[in-house]
């Protein structure tokens, strides 16, 4: 019983051992300084076609159409998907300057959905590159130009900066939530391209090349299609390039209530992925290092998930070992946890000290409780399916498209 006992939790505190090792791997080369610009004094680019799926966004589409056109340049195409909607989406988008569709099937929702019409009103009249924005974005100086040429360069998917920041008033409510934000979606995937490796598709600010969109399998509710998508094209020797040069920006929900909503849903969706990902391994037929580099990313879980996990096995692994059954599994524990931790540490002395300062750390037990709520809520109660629903969001217009990431975080010389 004991040997049995021992082993349960080394196993346990081993399997943890691998995604603790590749986000604190991850974190540790996105604080590595930053390369060249590779698109600077570049005057042409091939043109671009940006897809904006829209669910009842005329609160803020204008201001998004504003932000995308502005970067736009002769022969370019903006294509406002005007999907179930039930207010005046449309005809805000229409009146800002974009070239509006618009689709009605109650039966088919989801952001899929609408990107695979989008991608079909294409289709008569394609362009070299297919950009997809969400209508609650704007985008950073030099987005589009950035994408454009990155995809005509490199034939591959090319996945912008994708951050969600906070109002001032916004601070107190979700500083920690922006720093874990810009950790997943910034700093791990800035690691991953400086150590030459693909990164995840984030669904917004993403940009494909023509003959990989229109063969792209878009038409699904997944809740986390972007992750799928992208590792449906890596699957195919596709794999997506991360681009810090270009960068989508939007604002958290108005209330930590749709905050919640939004947070269970993305987390939800990620711990599906990562099931996915556990098949994908067991379906693997040939090696590729890129392809095991997404799937082993994938499988990280959300930051406090995974610490959580390790300081409930710590707290086990102890307790193993004061009953006189081995000491190794609480040691590994212990490792695990330094790793994570110096990981995060890292990535918020180098990118994050502008976003959380040492004062916020007195939020942390509010947002560690908020977790914890929301992870009881995830496992153990029998919530609805999940699906493609507008987040409230904040009354306020979004982040100006001049608003860049330097203006707003610390980098090295800078959205979970």
């Amino acid at each position: 019983m004991a040997t049995t006992i021992w082993l349960l939790t080394f196993g346990a505190a081993s399997l943890l051992a691998v995604p603790a090792a590749i986000y604190t791997i991850e974190c540790l080369a996105g604080a590595l300084p930053r390369r060249r610009d590779r698109h600077a004094g570049r005057q042409s680019r091939p043109a671009i076609a940006i897809l904006v799926p829209a669910h009842d966004e005329a609160l803020g589409i204008t201001r998004t159409v504003e932000s995308v056109r502005a970067q736009m340049r002769a022969g370019d195409r903006l294509v406002v998907i005007a999907d179930n909607c039930s207010d005046n989406t449309a005809a805000m988008a229409r009146k800002a300057g974009a070239e509006v569709i618009e689709r009605t099937d109650p039966s088919r929702i989801g952001k899929g959905y609408a990107l695979d019409f989008g991608i079909s009103h294409l289709a008569s009249a394609p362009l070299p590159v297919v950009a997809f924005v969400d209508a609650d974005c704007t985008l950073t100086a030099g987005t589009l130009d950035a994408l454009s040429c990155l995809v005509s360069c490199q034939d591959r998917p090319v996945q912008a900066s994708n951050l969600m920041i906070t109002r001032g008033d916004q601070k107190e409510a979700f500083g920690i939530s922006e720093f874990a934000f810009m950790v997943k979606n910034h700093v791990r995937a800035r690691g991953l391209n400086l150590l030459g490796l693909p990164c995840q598709l984030t669904g917004t600010g993403m940009a494909l090349p023509w003959h990989l969109a229109s063969n792209a399998h878009l038409a699904s509710g997944e809740i986390v299609e972007d992750m799928k998508l992208g590792l449906d094209l890596a699957a195919a020797g596709h794999y997506p390039l991360y681009c810090e040069e270009a960068g989508v920006r939007s604002y958290f929900p108005d209330t930590a209530a749709s905050a919640q909503i939004q947070h269970r849903r993305w987390e939800h969706g990620h711990l599906g992925i990562m099931i996915s990902g556990l098949r994908r391994f067991a379906q693997w037929r040939s090696f590729s290092l890129p392809y095991a580099a997404m799937i082993l990313d994938v499988m990280v879980p959300p930051l406090m998930l995974l610490v959580f996990m390790i300081v409930a096995l710590t707290v086990i692994s102890a307790a193993v070992a004061v009953a006189g059954l081995g000491y190794l599994p609480f040691l590994l524990c212990t490792v695990l946890f330094m790793m994570v931790t110096g990981g995060t540490l890292i990535a918020w002395l180098v990118h994050g000290r502008r976003i959380l300062p040492l004062s916020s750390l007195l939020l942390l037990p509010r947002y560690l409780a908020s977790k914890i709520a929301l992870y009881v809520e995830m496992f153990f109660s029998r919530s609805p399916k999940i699906s493609w629903v507008r987040t409230s969001r904040a009354s306020t217009v979004p982040p100006s498209a001049g608003e860049t990431m330097n203006s707003r975080h610390s980098t090295t010389n800078y959205r979970n």
